[in-house]
């Protein structure tokens, strides 16, 4: 390839993951702080209960999600993947301002939580759509010998915008005392998120098209439209094997990453300012290993990784959460997290290209998104609800069986599936 046109490769993967970052530092802040603002938008309760109503409405954003990815993919197939990345993070900004600005429970009462929905309603549309947008993008940008590696940015980027989102929260608990992060301090990341999603409105005008999307436009006369209807009559099998392998993967990432900061408070009887510290190392660490397990799979395939996942989270994962339940030593914390976190590496680093390897180019978007979508409302959205709604009932194991279990059904496919790196539907170009 020549000099130039791998420099105009990387300059396109590189703005496709910056934009991802913000997208997901504005999904993941939310989560971040509800520790925080929780109390200010319902009305005073314990603590658990508290969360509880916050999980439920983060669930509700994921409800959109699927919609999202029917509405956006299709746009996405039809219009173009800049168009999807672009419109997607429009939307994402006006979630985080609209939370950045709502009055809380004790101002308007129950206008207040209305509010927050309806933020997260907006944010949940956004990101349905940036997961099949970007995932598409990266895939058909990064060409076939490094399609794995390249592609693994985008689990980076995610995972560095929900490390961003806490390390905007190790940076206020610093400056500001308790109760003024309680009181108002808690705004302050939604309005960065809406401020950086208006930077990278402009910043994905400029991206380049990729060759796959202009040639499938140029073949369009033989090909279907995108539709969620062409999706699920024409390539039944491989939306359903989108959502078998989502299933597990997702709900052990929500697991070992946004409920483990409630879980080492709530549950391990670490302050918040350490729960913080604590996910936020093993966060940066388990950044840095994505595109490494995404390289490997360039040269191994992406079977034996998924494998790995299925096989070591459906033997550790009850495991993992039992020893952290009784652990108050932040180190031996940060490594029982940390290896969590590696254990699903297998499925993160690679899911993306994955399933973009499923679809043929005038329905990917739409592939990679919708079914996945579906797989992570279901699973992935309602983690914090579930592990809570366990703790709750006094049967706080019964969510670590859940996610083993879903695991295995994940396995099972992993175990079924055709190796996609070898039987890749993406036409190098």
């Amino acid at each position: 390839m020549a000099e130039s046109a791998m420099r105009h490769r990387l300059r396109s993967i590189i703005g496709g993951s910056t934009g991802n970052l913000v997208e997901w530092y504005d999904w993941y802040v939310y989560s971040a702080f509800t520790l925080y603002f929780a109390p200010v938008f319902f009305p005073q309760g314990d603590r658990t209960a508290q969360l509880l109503n916050a999980a439920a409405v983060f669930a509700v954003g994921f409800l959109m999600r699927p919609i999202g990815a029917w509405i956006m993919g299709v746009y996405s197939d039809r219009k173009g993947r800049k168009a999807g990345l672009t419109l997607s993070v429009a939307l994402m900004c006006g979630g985080s301002l609209l939370i950045a600005l709502s009055p809380g429970y004790d101002q308007i009462g129950w206008g207040a939580p209305a509010l927050l929905v309806t933020a997260r309603l907006m944010q949940g549309l956004s990101v349905g759509g940036e997961y099949g947008a970007s995932a598409t993008y990266l895939s058909e940008m990064a060409g076939k010998r490094r399609r794995g590696f390249f592609s693994s940015f985008q689990y980076v980027t995610l995972i560095s915008g929900q490390l961003l989102a806490l390390l905007v929260l190790l940076l206020l608990q610093a400056i500001l005392p308790e109760t003024e992060l309680e009181a108002w301090g808690w705004r302050i990341p939604f309005v960065i998120g809406g401020a950086l999603a208006v930077v990278v409105f402009y910043l994905r005008r400029g991206l380049a098209e990729t060759e796959s999307f202009k040639n499938a436009q140029a073949e369009g006369a033989g090909a279907p439209r995108s539709s969620g209807l062409a999706l699920f009559k024409l390539y039944p099998r491989q939306a359903l094997t989108v959502i078998a392998l989502t299933a597990g993967g997702t709900l052990a990432f929500y697991a070992y990453s946004t409920y483990m900061q409630k879980f080492l408070v709530n549950t391990s009887g670490f302050s918040r300012e350490t729960a913080t510290a604590i996910s936020a190392a093993a966060l940066f660490v388990y950044m840095l290993i994505q595109p490494l397990a995404g390289a490997l799979s360039d040269r191994i395939g992406r079977k034996p990784l998924m494998v790995g996942f299925g096989v070591l989270g459906v033997a550790f994962t009850w495991i993992i959460f039992t020893t952290l339940a009784k652990t108050s030593d932040p180190f031996a914390a940060f490594a029982i997290v940390l290896g969590a976190l590696i254990i699903v590496t297998g499925y993160t680093s690679i899911n993306a290209v994955v399933k973009a390897e499923l679809f043929p180019a005038h329905i990917r978007a739409l592939g990679v998104a919708l079914p996945y979508a579906l797989a992570n409302t279901i699973f992935g959205g309602t983690a914090e609800y579930v592990a809570l709604w366990f703790k709750q009932q006094g049967m706080e194991s019964g969510f670590y069986w859940y996610v083993t279990a879903m695991i295995g059904v994940s396995l099972i496919t992993y175990l079924r599936m055709r190796d996609t790196q070898k039987h890749s539907l993406i036409v190098e170009d």
